[in-house]
Formats: structure tokens, C-alpha cells, sequence
């Protein structure tokens, strides 16, 4: 909808297409379907949940089994991302290292992009 043709909006590490390969696998899912909310201290939140059916302006990226399915609204705030799994002595999760980002709060889960990106100008 919003990517460019022939181009992937986001890209996928081979650590987190392992990962959501695994959690597909696991339930029986389609996909992983990632979005943003408004929410958190910095304005925003990034939003994954399982799905179990493309809708028709979603746009999907596959790599080795995973399936990851961005949400219309989401596709220009995620243009260009990242998205990684790391795991720590601490905690382990998925990573978007996103380029619209401008801040983010201490504990990583809210963000806030670019203000051009937003219709709240």
C-alpha cells in the first residue's frame, strides 16, 4: 500500500523469522500481524497478534516459514524497520529498529515518530 514496488517495507532477521516460524507453527496461525496503537508514555505502541487471515490491504513479508503481516494504518510508521529477536540473561522479545522512530521512553515499549508520519499535525 504505502512501500515501494518490488521492495519489502520491513525486514526480518534470520533470529526473529525463527522465532515467529516457531510461534505459527505452534498455534496453527497464519501469521503474525504487527501494528501500532496510540499508547505509552512517548505516544505510541507497536501491536503483534496472531491471525489466521490476510485481509486485502495487508502486506505480507515472508522469510523461512515466517509470515509477518503489517496492518494498513501501521505500513508507513514501519517502512524501513527491522525487526529482530534477541535474547539476554534478562528478558527476550522481538527488536523493531525502526528509522521513523524519534524517541522512545526509558523501558523501551512506547515510541514516538516522526510528527511528518502523523495526520495529527
Amino acid at each position: 500500500m504505502f512501500g515501494i514496488p518490488g521492495s519489502s517495507p520491513v525486514t526480518i532477521t534470520p533470529r526473529a523469522a525463527s522465532q515467529i516460524a516457531k510461534l505459527m507453527e505452534r498455534g496453527g496461525h497464519m501469521g503474525l500481524k504487527i501494528g501500532v496503537k496510540k499508547g505509552g508514555c512517548a505516544g505510541m505502541e507497536y501491536t503483534m497478534d496472531y491471525v489466521d487471515e490476510i485481509a486485502a490491504h495487508d502486506e505480507v513479508v515472508e522469510l523461512n516459514g515466517a509470515r509477518v503481516i503489517i496492518a494498513p494504518m501501521a505500513q508507513m510508521f514501519l517502512f524501513g524497520t527491522e525487526i529482530d529477536y534477541e535474547t539476554s540473561l534478562l528478558e527476550s522479545g522481538f527488536k523493531f529498529k525502526n528509522p521513523n522512530v524519534v524517541d522512545a521512553c526509558g523501558c523501551g515499549e512506547s515510541i514516538k515518530f516522526d510528527e511528518s508520519l502523523t495526520a495529527d499535525k
